[in-house]
């Protein structure tokens, strides 16, 4: 099976293509460009050192949050309409879960967390054994404080809400906590092919929505607003 992964849930933009079993290619860029402007041409730079073309593809892996709301929207986007041209179908990959997968081989609970500000992440927590990942409860945002009350074993802390909160999270959980250098804790799109290939489900350009777990901020400010308009 051939698939072409995409990720632009969090700050690192990223592509590959796994051909078979392989990774044939792999981008990841992090810089002042918005991931509207990297993504098309990293997918066309990602299939050619492949030496495969779109139509070559039997999925679209695609990861649909929780994280960035634009992100989120450029990735989903840029899925269904590749998905629409082609008729490749598309396969949905959850950003913590992709996450997790990346440090798999950790003996020991993942809590894998994506900045939400205001004091919040987007976190799921998985046990992780011998490469295997199973979940210990669903995506969801939460104060920070509030998950590290629910914590009383090793665990390691990945993504962008781990270097917001390093601080909180090592005062709190002090030599349990395993916090990682900031190059080991993104989503890695070699994770998310991987996820792609092995999903159970796939869904065509008009069922791959983006997962949101709240409203975005236009919209909570919007509703804030007119409840106060109506008293």
């Amino acid at each position: 099976m051939n698939v072409l992964a995409l990720d632009t849930s969090g700050p690192i933009c990223g592509v590959a293509v796994l051909r078979d079993k392989q990774i044939v290619s792999e981008h990841m860029v992090l810089n002042q460009r918005t991931h509207s402007v990297n993504l098309l041409p990293m997918i066309d730079e990602s299939l050619g050192e492949a030496g495969l073309t779109l139509n070559d593809m039997h999925r679209i892996a695609c990861v649909t949050g929780p994280g960035s709301f634009t992100g989120v929207r450029i990735g989903v986007s840029t899925a269904k309409g590749l998905s629409h041209g082609s008729g490749i179908p598309c396969v949905a990959v959850d950003a913590l879960e992709a996450m997790a997968y990346g440090a798999a081989y950790f003996s020991g609970i993942i809590c894998a967390m994506q900045d939400a500000r205001a004091g919040q992440v987007y976190a799921a927590c998985f046990q992780a054994r011998d490469g295997a990942l199973s979940r210990l409860g669903p995506d969801q945002p939460i104060a920070v404080k509030e998950l590290l009350s629910g914590i009383r074993e090793r665990c390691l802390f990945l993504g962008d809400g781990m270097e917001v909160h390093r601080a909180e999270i090592r005062e709190a959980l002090g030599e349990k906590a395993v916090l990682p250098p900031p190059h080991l804790s993104f989503i890695r799109p070699s994770s998310v092919a991987v996820l792609g290939r092995d999903a159970a489900e796939e869904v065509d350009y008009r069922t791959l929505m983006p997962l949101y777990l709240r409203a975005p901020s236009a919209q909570r400010n919007r509703e804030l607003m007119e409840a106060q308009a109506h008293g």
